[in-house]
């Protein structure tokens, strides 16, 4: 649905010019706010009326009376009302509806819900169709600050067929999908397939992990597996706490690392082979830009090391950026994993002498 401007209204009088700057072009949906400051200083007797605004290429208005329009009870309800703010044009059918707006841009409660859904004909600034009335007590229940908005939206009918929309009543929230799997896991509910890792026993769900990684689902439903029947698996090589962590990551891949630190550090370079072994390639990748965050004088050609073993292009040349700067480099060399890098990576050395030479 389409901005169609918004209206100030100050004391009773109009902020700015008659005619809004901001225009739903030629939508046939659109919506104008009304914004009233100083609601307890509005004098009653006398009709507010909003700046004109565009709707299907027709130029639209909104009067509020505190009073209403045909009620001249101090404490009766007010009223609002569309009009087509044009003299002489051609008949326009539309739906309408208006909307208290509480402190976002979401509708809140609506105006008299009751005409919706009906579709009314539009002449000229003489002819008002309908007026909706509000009740005080209804309205001063959406004051903030001696203020309230109303939200008129405007659908512009042709013929007697109205236009797909969107309603601007419905908030769609944010999935919660993963959530969701990361409860089902720390519940422990459903699960059927058991690691041992570190001699700590750790239950999931086969689908999930087959599902997310093509090495688990070889090793989960490969042809020599049961589908149905308990599996535990045993798993060498890795500490309980990487593994762990891997398998939230699994269920939820949103979940942000903490803050950076030492052991955080090391955890990564864990949790990035673990990756790299059950090919959970954006893991993979979140660990290695993570780690560039610890490239430092005692990390360097460990993280340098790693990165060439498991092919880590990125995490490489981080590395080599750090080795750049000649206070970096010597540093780097004086230590023992400098030592342990030329002895046992040879060809890594002829690749890091290459990477921290300036380019041509």
């Amino acid at each position: 649905m389409s901005f169609a401007g918004v209206s100030v209204i100050a004391n009773g009088k109009l902020l700015g010019s008659p005619t809004s700057p901001t225009t739903a072009s030629d939508s046939t949906i659109g919506y104008h706010l009304l914004v009233v400051e100083g609601y307890s200083r509005i004098n009653r007797s006398i009709a507010i009326n909003s700046r004109y605004f565009t709707v299907a290429g027709r130029r639209w208005s909104i009067l509020y009376y505190p009073n209403g329009r045909k009620n001249h009870d101090m404490d009766g309800p007010g009223s609002l009302c569309l009009y087509l703010a044009e003299e002489g044009g051609k008949p326009v059918k539309a739906q309408f509806e208006f909307s208290f707006i509480d402190g976002t841009d979401q509708p809140a409660t609506a105006c008299n819900h009751a005409h919706a859904k009906e579709i009314f004909e539009f002449q000229d600034w003489n002819h008002i169709p309908h007026e909706k009335l509000i009740k005080r007590e209804a309205l001063e229940k959406h004051l903030k600050g001696d203020s309230f908005t109303i939200r008129c939206d405007v659908i512009v009918v042709a013929g007697d067929v109205i236009p797909t929309t969107t309603s601007p009543f419905i908030t769609v929230p944010p999935s919660d999908m993963q959530q969701n799997f990361t409860d089902l896991l720390l519940a422990g509910e459903g699960t059927d397939v058991v690691f041992q890792v570190s001699n700590e026993a750790l239950a999931a769900h086969r689908c999930i992990l087959a599902a997310r990684s093509t090495v688990f689902r070889a090793a989960l439903f490969g042809p020599m597996k049961e589908g149905t029947s308990p599996t535990v698996v045993q798993v060498d090589d890795m500490n309980g706490t990487v593994f762990k962590a891997m398998l939230g990551f699994i269920y939820d891949d949103t979940l942000p690392f903490p803050a950076a630190d030492e052991n955080e550090g090391v955890l990564l370079q864990h949790l990035l082979v673990a990756a790299d072994r059950y090919d959970l390639r954006r893991l993979r990748l979140m660990c290695e830009k993570k780690l560039c965050e610890h490239i430092r004088v005692g990390t360097a050609t460990t993280i340098l090391a790693l990165a060439d073993l498991h092919h880590c292009d990125g995490l490489k040349k981080a590395c080599y950026e750090f080795l750049r700067y000649p206070a970096n480099l010597r540093a780097v060399v004086e230590t023992e994993g400098f030592e342990h890098l030329c002895s046992s990576y040879p060809t890594l050395m002829k690749d890091m002498l290459l990477g921290v030479l300036p380019s041509k």
